[in-house]
């Protein structure tokens, strides 16, 4: 049968879980949709065809997608052509993608991380037979360069360097659902940087699950090379990446960023706890002593450098001493934001199988200690800021307070009233009033 774009869907509604790199693959698949001829719809009411782009980190992504999944059973029925697909981390679990069909028959097609740029080809079957589409790759395959992007986060544009992870943590999902580390060759990463800096984006985020090992399986070329020559770009604009891992975070490596005038004196690296026992339990490959030296060096080179990271409360067998440990370490480095999390349990990962367990209320009180730490040293770096002049990069608008906002180059946010249109300005802003992690400020001409 020839697939016709003249009875083809007209409208995708597509909704996403989890990070950065699931939110820019959903771009991806916008990208694939508008090159059909599809528009984005309003609401899932008004669509023809509605995406799941799934996570499977935390057990909650899963209920909460599980749950909108299954909420669509009646409009299903009303709308007989509808087209419910799902895809991402979730599906890329072993045996998962035949459960779901299981318990929601009417989902129309079911793909994995791994055929993610193949989506187009996987909506024409569909719509050329009409039966149902589970297709999950077990293996990741070479990276597919000149997939199109709807891109929904302007000023910033997020552009993969290396997909999949070889770190193995024992609490982790990620390599067994998004497969071996693969970087992107660097003339590509370079090249669609200079695209996204002439269609006017102010700043670039490279994406990885491990930014740091980019270059590992090619040759002749790192992370530190990379960031160097993405700096090269002319045009004013900033340059971010994540995620960090303590482990490949060298010292050439912070060496080129003091020396880049884009990229945000911010660096995300994430610690995860500060007890040894626990990180060798994570299978972190680092102990709390490494990663104070590299946080010494990220000074020596960086004195103004923010530093932000995640930090996970309840991992088997943590003591109140191993939590302590992560207590003293956040005192010492003063981070300037921390995500935490409580552990969460993930089937297919060596420390679902381990003994000790921990009782979620005792994680709980951990956690909220760990934030109210967290908070007063946020407090106490916002009150720096108070009476001096930040350039910010505006990147929205707060109909709430009914102000601009934007970030500095440590990542702190600033709110400013202006008559003009502001998104995608670099502007400088005088501080008035300080916040926990935000800042109110005035525009200064």
């Amino acid at each position: 049968m020839i697939f016709s774009m003249e009875n083809c869907i007209k409208k995708y509604f597509i909704t996403t879980y989890g990070c950065q790199m699931n939110l820019h693959e959903s771009e991806k698949i916008a990208g694939i949709l508008t090159s059909l001829g599809y528009e984005e719809a309003n609401s899932e009411v008004d669509a023809d065809i509605i995406v799941f782009n799934t996570c499977c980190i935390r057990e909650n992504a899963e209920d909460r997608a599980e749950g909108n999944i299954g909420a669509l059973k009646q409009l299903k029925r009303k709308k007989k052509d509808l087209i419910i697909a799902v895809g991402g981390c979730m599906t890329q679990q072993p045996g998962f993608a035949n459960e779901l069909h299981q318990k929601f028959p009417f989902i129309d097609i079911i793909f994995g991380t791994h055929n993610l740029e193949d989506f187009a080809n996987l909506l024409k079957r569909k719509l050329s037979s009409k039966k149902k589409i589970i297709d999950v790759l077990e293996k990741e395959g070479p990276i597919k360069e000149g997939t199109p992007k709807t891109r929904t986060s302007y000023p910033n544009a997020w552009v993969n360097i290396t997909y999949g992870c070889n770190n193995f943590c024992t609490y982790c999902i990620v390599p067994y659902v998004r497969g071996r580390e693969r970087s992107r060759k660097l003339e590509d990463v370079v090249n669609e940087c200079k695209s996204l800096i002439k269609e006017g984006y102010k700043e670039i985020t490279l994406l990885g699950q491990n930014v740091n090992s980019y270059g590992n399986d090619l040759k002749d070329t790192d992370f530190a090379t990379l960031i160097r020559e993405v700096s090269k770009i002319k045009g004013k604009f900033r340059l971010k990446f994540m995620t960090n891992h303590p482990k490949d975070f060298t010292e050439k490596l912070i060496i080129a960023i003091s020396e880049s005038d884009k990229v945000c004196h911010t660096v995300h690296l994430p610690v995860q706890a500060g007890s040894d026992r626990i990180l060798k339990l994570m299978n972190r490959k680092y102990t709390r002593n490494d990663y104070f030296e590299k946080i010494n060096l990220l000074r020596k080179y960086i004195p103004d450098v923010a530093i932000t990271t995640d930090i996970m409360v309840g991992f088997p067998t943590e003591t109140e001493e191993d939590f302590l440990d992560t207590v003293d370490l956040v005192e010492k480095v003063g981070f300037s934001g921390a995500f935490t999390f409580i552990y969460s349990k993930r089937d297919g990962t060596p420390a679902a199988k381990m003994d000790g367990q921990i009782d979620e209320e005792v994680s709980k009180r951990r956690i909220m200690k760990l934030i109210e730490l967290q908070n007063s040293t946020n407090r106490k770096q916002s009150e720096e800021y108070l009476n001096k002049t930040i350039e910010i990069l505006c990147e929205g608008f707060d109909e709430k307070k009914n102000m601009y906002l934007g970030r500095d180059t440590h990542g702190r946010m600033a709110y400013f009233s202006s008559q003009e249109d502001m998104i995608g300005q670099f502007v400088f802003v005088k501080i008035l009033k300080t916040g926990g992690m935000s800042l109110m400020g005035e525009l200064v001409r």
